[in-house]
C-alpha cells in the first residue's frame, strides 16, 4: 500500500474517530449538562499539554530531519572520497591504476545493485561490501611508490582510503532508525492525551468544533506519520539517495 494512502487513512481514521467519540459523548450526557462553559483550570491544562507536546513533536521532526541530512552527507562523502581514490590513482602504473580503478568501480557496484537495497530492508551493510572495500584498502597500501611523484601521491590515497571507511560505517550506522522506542511511547502517549484534553473541553456539536476538533487530531497523526517516514534515512518516504555515487561513476550502472 503506497504510503501516501497510509498517511490519508490514518488521518482520516483519527480525525472519524475523535467526532464520534464527540458525538457520542453529547448523545450520552445528561440532558442538564451545560456544555457552553469549560472550567478554567482545564482550560489551562489544555494549553500548557498541547504546547508542551508541540515543543516535543518539533524537537523529534528535527531531530529525524537531521539524521536524513546526516546520512545523505555520509552518502556525499563517501562517494566523493572513492572519486579521489580513483583520479589520484592515475601517477601510478598502469597495472595498478587499473587495478585499483577496478576495485573501486566493484565496490561502488555493489552498492548501488546490492548493498543499498539491503540496507532499505534489514538496515544493514553487507559482509560483501566490507570484503570489497578492503581490496580496495589492500591495493593502495601494500604498493611501494618508486618515484618521488608518487611517493608525494600515496599519502594523500591513504587519507582518502580512510575518508571513505569513515563514511562507509557512518552510513551503515545511520541506516538504523534514529528514535528509540520510549520515545515513540513518549510521543503516542503525548498523541492520546493532548487529543483526550479535547474532549475535556467540553466542545459543542456544531459543525465548526467539530471540523475543528477533527483537523486537530488528524494533524497530530501527520506529524506523528511524518516522524515515522523520517526515522530510517534509507527505507521510507523521502529516503536518502545514492545519486552522489551514480553522478561520480556514471560508468557504473545501478
Amino acid at each position: 500500500m503506497p504510503e501516501w494512502l497510509v498517511l490519508t487513512l490514518a488521518m482520516a481514521a483519527v480525525g472519524a474517530v475523535v467526532i464520534v467519540v464527540t458525538l457520542v459523548r453529547h448523545k450520552r450526557a445528561a440532558e442538564d449538562e451545560d456544555t457552553s462553559e469549560t472550567p478554567d483550570v482545564i482550560e489551562y491544562m489544555t494549553m500548557w499539554i498541547g504546547v508542551v507536546y508541540a515543543i516535543v513533536l518539533g524537537l523529534a521532526i528535527a531531530g529525524v530531519w537531521e539524521a536524513r541530512s546526516a546520512a545523505e552527507d555520509h552518502v556525499q562523502a563517501e562517494a566523493q572520497a572513492l572519486h579521489e581514490i580513483s583520479e589520484r590513482v592515475r601517477v601510478y602504473p598502469a597495472d595498478v591504476r587499473e587495478r585499483i580503478r577496478d576495485d573501486v568501480n566493484a565496490y561502488v557496484g555493489h552498492i548501488l545493485t546490492k548493498e543499498w537495497q539491503s540496507m532499505a530492508d534489514t538496515g544493514e551493510a553487507t559482509d560483501r561490501g566490507d570484503q570489497l572495500f578492503r581490496t580496495i584498502r589492500v591495493d593502495v597500501t601494500d604498493y611501494e611508490p618508486r618515484t618521488d611523484f608518487e611517493a608525494q601521491a600515496y599519502q594523500p590515497l591513504m587519507d582518502q582510503v580512510a575518508a571513505a571507511d569513515q563514511a562507509r560505517t557512518a552510513r551503515a550506522d545511520s541506516a538504523d532508525p534514529t528514535m528509540p522506542g520510549v520515545v515513540w511511547f513518549g510521543l503516542i502517549i503525548g498523541a492520546v492525551v493532548t487529543i483526550g484534553m479535547v474532549f475535556a473541553l467540553q466542545i459543542r456539536r456544531t459543525p465548526r468544533e467539530l471540523i475543528l476538533a477533527g483537523l486537530f487530531s488528524a494533524l497530530i497523526a501527520f506529524l506523528l506519520f511524518l516522524i515515522w517516514d523520517f526515522d530510517a534515512p534509507y527505507s521510507r518516504g523521502i529516503t536518502a539517495s545514492p545519486e552522489p555515487f551514480t553522478l561520480l561513476f556514471p560508468h557504473i550502472e545501478g
